[in-house]
């Protein structure tokens, strides 16, 4: 099981749609394995973008293919989102049984109404406990023989409803609960409630993963002595900074590593890209991350967010770099 097996406190990439595939977890991957860095820290876990279960059970290709990794990317937790415990159970199987990852994780915290309200799944599962606790019994019957992890929030509208609902969770058979600092309500706004994830902790047996408003290694120490948790879960603040993930005695920010180390960076993962998908039009957002910030770069955005391919790309780069 990953969970015991990979080093403490638990460092893991955040699942987000649109951005965690499989480019993205494996540049993050190549940066905290390169030697410049000086990394001591053993691997952090990947959570891949969640993927719908019904999409997965009817045999979508385009869903499959958000499945696919490679070995590389381990240890790796593949998210699915949905409402029907059987179909959750249908679909894991699947999954497990032809990409073999390292975990399963549940979303029952996607604030987005076409997955909490049209769909009944993410966030709105924290209104409906039996059935959320249903999936999580469902899928720990199938004995898959890898962790059953959740993702939710601290509730739907207040910050206490997760005191109720994590210890149900974990009796239902969860293996880890990871928590993000907010309400549905809430969605980004405000500020994380670390001291609510904090008293969660304390009730419960299981491993902790705090997540929310984490957004340097300061606040990954910050955030572990406020709450107690067994680890932290990064999302948005890895998005054009995989520096971020790697626990390095020389960086931590790619402030720090100048112009000429981001473009290097920013070139693989493009590689990267262009292999998976045949197109860097997708990957246009990408680059609005790795430059945000980035002094002398301003003037060179807009042809950023129009690249096509790799020629474009590299032809842009070296204009920021001369």
């Amino acid at each position: 099981m990953w969970i015991t097996k990979i080093r403490k406190p638990i460092i893991a990439l955040a699942p987000m749609a649109d951005m965690t595939d499989s480019p993205f977890c494996r540049v993050c991957r190549e940066v905290e394995k390169s030697r410049k860095y000086k990394v001591k820290s053993k691997k952090f876990v990947v959570f891949r973008e969640m993927v719908s279960s019904e999409a997965v059970v009817r045999g979508n290709e385009k869903t499959l293919k958000m499945c696919e990794f490679e070995e590389v990317e381990r240890p790796i937790v593949l998210q699915l989102f949905g409402a029907d415990a059987k179909v959750m159970r249908k679909a894991t199987e699947i999954i497990v049984e032809r990409f073999k990852p390292d975990g399963i994780d549940i979303n029952m915290g996607c604030p987005v109404p076409k997955i909490a309200k049209k769909n009944q799944a993410g966030a709105a599962l924290m209104k409906d406990h039996d059935r959320a606790c249903e999936i999580v019994r469902e899928l720990k019957k199938a004995k898959l023989g890898v962790p059953i992890s959740v993702k939710t929030r601290l509730g739907w509208a207040s910050d206490e409803e997760i005191l109720e609902f994590a210890p149900k969770l974990e009796q239902a058979g969860a293996d880890l609960i990871s928590i993000h600092g907010r309400t549905k309500k809430q969605g980004y706004a405000g500020k994380a409630n670390w001291e609510r994830i904090g008293e969660v902790k304390k009730l419960l047996s299981i491993p902790v993963l705090a997540n929310g408003d984490i957004k340097s290694r300061e606040d990954i120490d910050k955030c572990l002595e406020v709450t107690g948790a067994d680890g932290v879960m990064i999302g948005r603040a890895v998005l054009g900074n995989p520096w971020l993930l790697a626990k390095s005695e020389i960086i931590n920010h790619k402030s720090k590593i100048g112009i000429s180390g981001i473009v290097e960076v920013v070139l693989r993962h493009a590689e990267l890209h262009e292999e998976h998908y045949r197109s860097l039009v997708s990957f246009r957002k990408h680059l609005v991350y790795y430059f945000k910030g980035v002094p002398g770069v301003k003037q060179w955005r807009q042809e950023l967010v129009k690249v096509n391919n790799l020629e474009d790309l590299k032809n842009i780069l070296q204009k920021i770099t001369t």
